[in-house]
């Protein structure tokens, strides 16, 4: 099966936002508004000029699909601003269609890299603590827990590493 033009031309923007994205998520533990900036026009425009209007509305279904979810981890304390903008960014390129397994994608690859990270951080126990208070909190009568940062930055996941991972996954083997 031949890669379509329309996945070439997200690879072409993706693999280079990656590239920058994963640098300074784990180098930094942010990442740069422009580069959400970037991937968000790039993928209205890619969208647009393969599809139309049709492109456009599955742009804007696809960053409402990476954004929402990502906003109600945001809220919880459990995800950093830059990675629910970068993820609905990362929709608009996608489009709706993409969306769903990219967040199954994006969600195995970020368990992974939680479960590497607090092993190399030794708060394993700590981890698995507040993920109980999070599904304890989902339950009738219980209050949802508010996670502060971790002063120590060794402490968080760099999430934008699982999101461009998961999406070129989802690029390369399902065209999106």
């Amino acid at each position: 099966m031949s890669i379509t033009p329309e996945a070439t031309v997200k690879l072409a923007v993706l693999v280079p936002l990656a590239a920058s994205v994963i640098y300074h998520d784990v180098r930094y533990r942010r990442i740069p508004n422009m580069l959400v900036l970037t991937a968000l026009i790039a993928g209205l425009a890619i969208n647009s000029a393969f599809a139309g209007w049709h492109g456009l509305g599955s742009s804007l279904l696809g960053f409402g699909l990476g954004f929402i979810p990502m906003l109600l981890l945001h809220i919880f304390g459990a995800m950093g601003a830059g990675d629910v903008k970068l993820f609905g960014a990362v929709g608009t390129i996608l489009g709706m269609s993409a969306m769903p397994m990219t967040l199954v994608l994006v969600a195995i690859i970020g368990g992974v890299l939680a479960v590497f990270t607090t092993l190399r951080a030794g708060t394993m126990l700590s981890t698995l603590h507040g993920v109980l208070r999070i599904f304890v909190g989902i339950l009738p009568g219980w209050e949802m827990p508010r996670f502060v940062m971790a002063p120590d930055r060794r402490h968080t996941i760099p999430y934008g590493v699982a999101i461009m991972v998961g999406s070129l996954i989802s690029v390369a083997l399902f065209r999106a």
